[in-house]
């Protein structure tokens, strides 16, 4: 039987005052395009740094590939390209530096597919961080996310601050991903985004997954252009 590439069980990140994930039992297969819709505070950012390893859980299990995110996160790392909410501060280092940092953590990246993404999505990396734009501080987390070709991406609000031409960008990079095997956790306050590129979708509501669904069966009003944002 196939492993899953994102299994967890009773996941809870208890932040408090009714704020953070609760209970969340979620399987994604390999090679699948999963969404995770909610609004701003609906628990998909904290959803997605527990699978990272980058937070620990209050309580229940998450594995990634049949990895546990907290005893083996670093390997976990590897496997997964990441794209956060908030891009992180790297003040004055440049892209270039960032990358190589990166790059040594997860074993190495080949020097030719970073040149590629840099000159597609249009960003210097002589620069340094700093002197950023907050849009090519996002397009270096989109090389940072796909350099390594990962077997799985996590994508939170990916097309954020991004101009028409790199969003456009985004999506065919996502696309092509998909085509490659890759599989996908896509989170969004978006439901335009979350349709675009995923086959299931889950709704994510005041910490809580309230919901799961094929995309094609995602509620009406949730399609409309005017509500592109799930509803309180």
């Amino acid at each position: 039987m196939a492993v899953a590439a994102i299994r967890t069980s009773s996941l809870t990140k208890d932040h408090g005052g009714g704020r953070g994930l609760f209970d969340l039992d979620l399987q994604v297969s390999a090679h699948d395009a999963f969404g995770l819709l909610g609004l701003e505070g609906a628990g998909k950012t904290t959803a997605i740094r527990l699978l990272m390893g980058m937070i620990r859980p209050t309580r229940g299990s998450a594995y990634v590939f049949g990895l546990d995110c907290v005893r083996e996160a670093v390997e976990v790392k590897r496997r997964v390209g990441y794209m956060p909410g908030e891009t992180p501060e790297f003040g004055s280092l440049r892209g270039s530096e960032i990358v190589a940092y990166l790059a040594g953590l997860r074993g190495g990246v080949h020097k030719d597919r970073v040149r590629e993404l840099a000159e597609r999505f249009d960003v210097d990396l002589g620069r340094r961080h700093r002197d950023y734009s907050q849009g090519d501080r996002q397009k270096l987390s989109i090389v940072l996310a796909f350099m390594h070709d990962p077997d799985l991406l996590m994508l939170d609000e990916p097309s954020r601050d991004l101009d028409e031409t790199g969003a456009a960008e985004l999506q065919a990079l996502i696309d092509e991903a998909r085509t490659a095997g890759t599989t996908i956790l896509l989170a969004s306050r978006t439901a335009a985004e979350i349709e675009r590129h995923c086959e299931v979708v889950g709704l994510l509501r005041r910490g809580k997954l309230s919901r799961v669904m094929r995309i094609e069966d995602l509620p009406e009003e949730l399609e409309e252009p005017s509500r592109k944002a799930l509803p309180p």
